[in-house]
């Protein structure tokens, strides 16, 4: 957003600690403001977003596990926090939004997905009041925090094996600099109403695992099994929202109504995604280590 002329870039988060980290990557530049605080709050979201032109609302529980344990935990970020959120971006007349999402909320069985679920349809449900509010749906970012790459590499650094819940589990995998191609092809080219979602390659999380053994020097992996929620393969594209759907040759379009006369698309899923090599996933892995 700086290098795009922004006048200021305002972030908004009640985690002091990656804002501090964030001061020591701009220790000068004046235009950024920190504002520590809860998107549950609404006098605080008012403050954050008044004067604001654009808005990109990744703020999320997104930790599997700790979501099943304090599911209203989860309910009042992903879902309160969200309504709270972008409320007051509509009440101050904000010119668009791009609500971060994720694969987990189609065909959700989880807590997290199933409150990010339900923070897409707020998102949907006010797009028609003024700002245009669209969503993206990711994949599993590589190397973004809490994602498994990290803890393969603190493992491997440990002389341990690498901790693998199911071989067999398929994922999307991106790069962070893929994500933000995608939250920037959605905020340029997104209707209000829309989800976004960008056609990525999945793997298998044994593939994964034993692509960063090879990289990294690792012992080997271990099986440990399933984690609560946790599904053999994500969807990023339903099949009812195939029906509606609008191919963007990189992208899917899932427009709120039907608005265009593409064909149908059918369900895109990890398991019927293009199925990514052992020497693509170590250069995609090492891409996003590098990165």
């Amino acid at each position: 957003m700086l290098s795009y002329g922004a006048g200021e870039v305002r972030i908004l988060s009640r985690d002091k600690a990656k804002q501090e980290a964030l001061r020591e990557v701009y220790p000068s530049e004046s235009r950024i403001k920190f504002i520590a605080g809860d998107i549950l709050k609404a006098d605080i979201c008012r403050e954050a977003v008044a004067g604001v032109d654009f808005i990109f609302h990744a703020a999320a529980m997104k930790d599997i596990p700790g979501c099943e344990k304090d599911p209203m935990g989860a309910v009042e970020t992903n879902i309160l926090g969200t309504a709270t959120l972008l409320r007051a971006a509509v009440e101050a007349g904000v010119e668009a939004v791009v609500y971060l999402s994720t694969d987990k909320a189609a065909y959700p069985v989880n807590v997290m997905g199933n409150t990010k679920a339900i923070g897409e349809k707020i998102a949907v449900s006010l797009s028609d009041k003024g700002t245009r509010i669209v969503c993206t749906r990711f994949g599993n970012v590589l190397c973004s925090q809490g994602s498994v790459v990290p803890l393969w590499k603190r493992q491997v650094a440990e002389g341990k094996p690498v901790t693998v819940t199911n071989p067999d589990m398929t994922r999307f995998i991106m790069t962070i600099e893929e994500a933000l191609d995608l939250v920037l092809y959605a905020f340029e080219n997104g209707k209000t109403g829309d989800i976004l979602v960008k056609k990525s390659p999945a793997c298998t999380i044994g593939l994964q695992a034993q692509a960063l053994c090879e990289l990294e020097g690792g012992s080997g992996v271990t099986v440990i099994g399933p984690r609560p929620g946790e599904k053999l393969y994500e969807t990023l594209l339903t099949k009812e929202e195939g029906a509606k759907a609008q191919d963007m040759g990189g992208f899917f379009r899932i427009p709120a109504v039907k608005d265009h006369e593409d064909a149908p698309q059918g369900e895109f899923n990890s398991d019927n995604a293009y199925r990514m090599t052992l020497p693509e996933i170590k250069a995609k892995l090492t891409e996003a280590m590098n990165g």
